[in-house]
């Protein structure tokens, strides 16, 4: 989710409490704060030798252990005002990726991106996820883009090297 999509859908629940899920049905606890907002700048050289460059926005989310029986999660109006004071201290790119930065005791510091929201009752759920790692050159690098051209390709190999006059056996 770009930051502007998620500027606008935060302005058109601000009546909304704004959950998130971290993991499926694992919320981050009522007791967060948003205690860090950050404009990356990535520049980057892949495998392949190419660059690329983008811009992410990554706010942090953190649980404060002094309100852990806390059960009444922060609105999404108090959320948007935080993240507007901020805008105006450093002006946030629109079309950068937004990412939720996020650890706990039973789950390692990540940064998650939005997969989806949901409005369910009063409260905006941003649905968060995990994204993989992945090759960005995998075409000049000769790396298949699936098990199953893996394994198509491990078939022909073996094929062709172990039939009679293949050379293998």
């Amino acid at each position: 989710m770009k930051t502007q999509e998620f500027f606008q859908v935060l302005e058109q629940n601000k009546d909304k409490y704004l959950l998130f899920e971290y993991a499926p049905n694992l919320l981050v606890g009522a007791n967060y704060h948003v205690t860090e907002v950050k404009h990356l700048k990535l520049d980057s050289v892949d495998c392949g030798s190419q660059t690329d460059s983008w811009n992410e926005t990554i706010i942090q989310l953190w649980e404060s252990p002094l309100e852990l029986g806390k059960t009444e999660y922060m609105s999404v109006y108090k959320v948007l005002s935080i993240l507007k004071k901020v805008g105006k201290i450093k002006p946030y790119d629109l079309d950068a990726e937004v990412k939720f930065e996020y650890s706990n005791a039973n789950f390692h510091t990540a940064q998650l991106f939005v997969n989806d929201f949901e409005i369910q009752g009063n409260n905006l759920m941003l649905k968060l996820a995990i994204q993989k790692t992945d090759c960005k050159a995998k075409e000049l690098c000769g790396v298949p883009e699936s098990v199953v051209e893996v394994a198509e390709k491990v078939k022909e190999k073996a094929e062709s090297c172990c039939t009679p006059g293949g050379g293998c056996c």
